[in-house]
């Protein structure tokens, strides 16, 4: 790891955790009912680093190529090849790190995610912005 810029994630019961060093290769979301199905989300949203870029810690199990914390069940990073570790955007302990710049499976995306006129609730509904 070479760049200073340290970022930090893991599941929400601290027990698997990653620092990501450096900029992310690509940041996209994915549609593919295996991205909904496993996130329990219309879609999944992610950063690609390079596998040497990444370092990860604690306890984690795997089904096919998603890695989730075998206490809380948080999905955490997927590994497609030994080459490149896929973060997922929530797992990161900051907010608004990066914006996608591509999405995939596009033909099973919600039709809603692409009306401009959406109620946007910041936190809990009942807080409206426009």
């Amino acid at each position: 790891m070479t760049d200073a810029r340290v970022l930090t994630g893991g599941c929400v019961c601290g027990q698997l955790t990653f620092k990501a060093q450096g900029a992310p290769r690509r940041v996209g979301l994915c549609h593919c009912m295996n991205c909904r199905k496993t996130s329990g989300s219309a879609f999944n949203a992610f950063a690609v680093f390079p596998a040497d870029q990444v370092v990860v810690s604690g306890e984690s199990r795997a089904w096919k190529t998603d890695y989730f914390c075998p206490q809380c069940g948080s999905q955490v990073f997927c590994r497609e090849d030994a080459h490149e570790i896929e973060l997922k955007l929530g797992a990161f302990d900051q907010t608004n790190l990066f914006t996608p710049t591509y999405e995939a499976w596009t033909k099973r995306r919600e039709f809603w995610l692409c009306t401009p006129d959406l109620i946007s609730y910041p936190e809990n509904r009942g807080e409206v912005t426009s």
